[in-house]
């Protein structure tokens, strides 16, 4: 009778998993279809980027002639990272639900007797906080210093988009 009873658990177990598997594939494709748009600048300028962050397009409406080129170029900067934390927030919004999951699939120790609890272990570091300033800034410098940064691009060659 015990042995019916630990089958029925893990085949509720292995349920359990399956539709959280299918949760996290439904929800990764809803968040691989996600963008986020920002408008700065009295609306003359607007920045849309993908659910990565990466911007897919830039717009500028009429008045944008008022503005100087540093003007622009920091309007386009301002409205990309805008855009950039509403599509990060509109992500961890969206994946919410794999975390609650989560915190009710039982644990291994609680399948396996004996085996130790390696949870605590296995907890990642926070990650650092990414700077948003621009090149050559004097936080990015001082970042650079203290990271050993090369000012490599992560492929090895020069970070330079040749704009």
């Amino acid at each position: 009778m015990t042995n019916e009873f630990a089958k029925a658990d893990l085949n509720s177990i292995l349920e359990d998993f399956a539709d959280q598997m299918r949760t996290i594939t439904r929800l990764q494709q809803q968040r691989a279809a996600l963008t986020a748009s920002a408008t700065v600048r009295g609306k003359r300028v607007t920045v849309t980027v993908n659910a990565e962050g990466t911007v897919i397009e830039t717009r500028f409406r009429s008045g944008i002639e008022d503005l100087d080129y540093p003007e622009i170029a920091k309007a386009v900067t301002e409205a990309a990272q805008q855009a950039a934390a509403e599509v990060a927030r509109l992500s961890a919004e969206l994946m919410a639900p794999v975390s609650q999951n989560r915190k009710r699939l039982p644990k291994l120790t609680d399948l396996i007797p004996g085996m130790p609890d390696l949870s605590s272990e296995l907890v990642a570091p926070p990650p650092p906080v990414i700077s948003t300033a621009p090149p050559g800034s004097a936080e990015r410098v001082a970042g650079q210093q203290n990271s050993g940064d090369s000012g490599v691009s992560p492929r090895g060659g020069a970070i330079d988009s040749g704009w």
